[in-house]
This record gives C-alpha cells, sequence and structure tokens, in this order.
C-alpha cells in the first residue's frame, strides 16, 4: 500500500512538468500554424516562440493557483500553499557553506 501511495504522489508531481510542456507545446504548434500566413519568416519564428512560452507561462500560472486555493489538491501531492513539498519544507534550510 505505501509503494502505491508513493507511486501516486510521484506521478502526480511528474504530471505538472508534463501539462506544461504539452501546453507549450501546443501553443506553439498554434502559432507555427498562423505563422505560415506571415509573409516574413522571422516574424513567424517570434510569433511560434512567443504562444509557446506564453501557453507554458500561463498554464503554470493557474497550477500555482489552483495549487494555492485548493487544500485538498495541497493534501493529495503533500505541498505546501506555496507549492514546496512538505518534506522539504521539514527539512529547513540548508546548512552554511553547502550550495
Amino acid at each position: 500500500m505505501r509503494a502505491k501511495i508513493i507511486l501516486l504522489r510521484a506521478s502526480g508531481w511528474l504530471l505538472t512538468p508534463f501539462v506544461a510542456l504539452a501546453a507549450s507545446f501546443l501553443g506553439a504548434l498554434v502559432g507555427t500554424v498562423l505563422a505560415a500566413l506571415l509573409p516574413n519568416p522571422i516574424h513567424g519564428v517570434a510569433l511560434t516562440v512567443a504562444l509557446g512560452g506564453a501557453a507554458g507561462y500561463l498554464t503554470v500560472h493557474y497550477w500555482l493557483r489552483a495549487l494555492r486555493h485548493s487544500p485538498r489538491l495541497q493534501h493529495a501531492l503533500h505541498v505546501l500553499p506555496d507549492g514546496t513539498p512538505e518534506a522539504a519544507a521539514a527539512d529547513g534550510p540548508p546548512p552554511e557553506g553547502e550550495p
């Protein structure tokens, strides 16, 4: 049972970057489709990068917003309201001299 809990928690944490990556990929895909309409290829590349970055940023922004406002989600992922894992917060700051 403990292995199942650890696996579910790890998959929950791994799901976050995959969702942000997928959102930025879809944003870049939409930017690429729209870039085909532009006459200048440099503007098309800029549009692709801008839409991919905006989609990734908005995904992370709204994920952290949901994490801050959902005690149930915080409890399921064992994180504090700012998104840091409870285990990392329990360890305290690193000792002096270590990076």
